[in-house]
């Protein structure tokens, strides 16, 4: 079934590329690698938190929430 478009609007996919494109040109490069590379420490950091939890077990009854 084809979708139909009133005029003026547009899909959410296009809107999607235009707001990334958008950035694109404003920030550059250098902000795709940056946020990337922040990205992948985070998940570093909650990768060894598991690994701590699970060698830590059920031997203690508090959690330890970090805001």
């Amino acid at each position: 079934m084809a979708q139909e478009q009133k005029k003026g609007q547009m899909t959410v996919e296009e809107a999607g590329r235009k707001g990334g494109e958008t950035v694109r040109d404003e920030r550059g490069s250098e902000f795709y690698s940056e946020i990337g590379h922040k990205g992948g420490q985070r998940v570093r950091e909650l990768i060894e938190e598991g690994k701590q939890a699970e060698e830590g077990g059920s031997s203690g009854g508090g959690s330890s929430n970090k805001s």
